[in-house]
């Protein structure tokens, strides 16, 4: 199933770059030119992928786009050219995303990981352990945002990350996400069903699922008001809160803190990502 959170034209003159976020769940394609994003898209990753279907994914992401041409004839002409950048978190299927993007770039993709420029100063004990989509989350939340931070990341996990007064990353805590959550559930109690992410209408459930719904999401965003609250107390003095994921708008709307919502960040921050090292 495939996405399309933002198509645009795009100048086939102006240099273009391709981001992409292969994350457990969700995989998000960002076409970038003139220093901005110019259209998006999203499909499930799916667990085993081909090249051939990597590829094709790709394209069928820049079939929906309209590019702008500059002569009568376009099909000689509006044939884009742009370099890409590549998050995977999934290594089984690293290699497959990075040869597709290979066949379509013109320089070899850079990839997100260790060695790679970040601009963010780090007090982690194993920078290496960080996961390439934190890294860009991290970017795009200092760029935008300023810091003292802390980047919320809502999908299959949720990672919040910490900026410190110096723009430094300082560490963050990782919990299960909210569909995780209820797939585990629905696992290991017997009687217990995989039920849809929405919010009931009242805290106490009415019935079954209705419960177990309140009690994931609800609980989920007091456990977040929690935890901003420790991390806050911990540094000894409060930040901004930056939400972005599939999950963020659901769980926003249950916090107590106030928090901006980004529905781009990973996609901004492996666009900064690619301009600070192809300088």
């Amino acid at each position: 199933m495939a996405q399309a959170s933002q198509i645009t034209s795009v100048d086939t003159q102006a240099p273009c770059v391709l981001a992409v976020d292969v994350a457990n769940q969700i995989t998000r394609f960002g076409l970038f030119s003139e220093d901005s994003l110019q259209a998006s898209w999203s499909i499930i990753t799916p667990a085993l992928i081909t090249t051939d279907e990597a590829h094709l994914a790709v394209m069928n992401f820049l079939d929906n786009i309209e590019f702008d041409c500059c002569c009568d004839e376009a099909e000689e002409c509006c044939v884009v050219s742009f370099e890409t950048i590549l998050s995977c978190v999934v290594p089984d299927l690293s290699n497959t995303w990075l040869e597709a993007l290979q066949s379509m770039s013109r320089q070899r993709p850079l990839v997100v990981g260790p060695g790679i420029k970040t601009g963010l100063p780090m007090k982690y004990n194993d920078p290496s352990e960080v996961g390439s989509d934190r890294i860009a989350d991290m970017v795009a939340s200092k760029k935008l945002f300023g810091f003292p931070l802390i980047s919320i990341d809502c999908d299959t996990t949720i990672n919040l990350q910490v900026l410190d007064r110096e723009g430094a990353y300082v560490g963050g805590l990782i919990v299960p996400g909210l569909s995780l959550s209820a797939k585990i559930l629905a696992q290991t109690a017997a009687r217990l069903p995989i039920v849809e992410l929405s919010i009931p209408a009242t805290v106490l459930g009415k019935n079954t699922r209705e419960s177990i719904q309140s009690g994931i999401i609800r609980g989920e965003a007091a456990r977040i008001d929690g935890l901003i609250d420790m991390i806050w107390q911990e540094l000894a003095y409060e930040t901004t809160l930056v939400l972005s994921g599939e999950t963020a708008a659901l769980l926003a709307s249950l916090l107590q803190h106030e928090v901006l919502i980004d529905d781009n960040l990973t996609l901004t921050g492996l666009y900064e990502l690619y301009k600070l090292n192809r300088k």
